[in-house]
């Protein structure tokens, strides 16, 4: 089951926006996808309700951070619109269960700067790290009279993560979502120019989308492919935390033999050690 994280730890990045575009596109090629919310402000599932019961549908995932709950039988595919302000072991969880995740990021340094600092902190993380959890940036509200769409992909190349595409800064974006439509849903003719700058972005994701099996899929679960893409979960995850996501195809199943209980050191914690000390070890491998 693919999943795709939309993360950003500044809020008004376009989040919420750009989750709800790729989760209705998921829809209009006839894929069962749910739209989690982890956002306190439940912004995705408030545009859920207005959405029409004639549209390819989109079912709602209502998370919070503490609490994952089980995905429905029959779903194929998992956007996930994360909260502002994610660090730490809530961010760490999310690249657990994530086959790439996609940084909405606005021209200016503020937000840069942000982006920048949650880079840092995802790449810190081995799925991250090692390629296993993907990683890019997408330009959000970008003013095409400006070269706000170059600074960002220079900043980007300066991080070395991929930059996919710019959206432009448009009010039919704002009027699509107010009817729970995306551009996806109009007529191409009424959306031609941002249904172009979708084209790079919706190139990356395909692979991730469509893939001969996710990362977090066991073998043989829904996909015929003998390829298995590595777990995304280490071998030595705890049974207690086992039930984060009971029952879904994102929980690995506990029939192995349980890892050995886990032993504080002995040693004095050192600084580095106390500072990073908010992300479990058994997320960190």
């Amino acid at each position: 089951m693919p999943v795709i994280a939309v993360v950003n730890r500044k809020g008004g990045s376009g989040k919420s926006t750009f989750a709800a575009h790729v989760a209705a596109w998921c829809a209009l090629q006839g894929h069962s996808v749910m739209l989690g919310d982890v956002d306190r402000q439940q912004s995705s599932r408030t545009w859920l309700r207005r959405r029409d019961a004639r549209l390819p549908q989109i079912a709602p995932w209502a998370m919070d951070q503490k609490n994952m709950l089980r995905v429905p039988t029959g779903i194929t595919h998992v956007v996930l619109d994360t909260p502002g302000g994610i660090h730490g072991f809530e961010l760490a969880r999310i690249v657990m269960f994530a086959d790439a995740i996609i940084m909405p990021v606005c021209a200016s340094v503020f937000d840069r700067e942000s982006a920048a600092a949650c880079h840092a902190e995802l790449q810190a993380l081995p799925r991250v790290a090692s390629g296993r959890c993907k990683l890019a940036v997408v330009g959000m509200r970008i003013d095409g009279r400006t070269n706000a769409g170059e600074t960002l992909r220079l900043w980007a190349q300066g991080l070395d993560v991929p930059f996919i595409g710019s959206l432009r800064e448009t009010q039919l974006y704002v009027r699509s979502l107010e009817r729970g439509l995306t551009i996806f849903d109009l007529p191409p003719s009424q959306a031609a120019t941002d249904l172009a700058q979708w084209e790079g972005i919706l190139d990356w994701m395909r692979p991730v989308l469509m893939p001969p099996q996710a990362a977090n899929d066991a073998p043989g679960d829904g996909y015929k492919s003998n390829v298995r893409i590595g777990p995304s979960r280490p071998e030595s995850l705890m049974p207690a935390q086992e039930s984060m996501l009971p029952g879904s195809r994102l929980n690995v199943i506990a029939t192995r033999t349980p890892a050995p209980a886990y032993r504080a050191p002995t040693r004095t914690l050192s600084h580095a050690t106390e500072k990073g000390k908010d992300i479990p070890q058994f997320l960190k491998r």
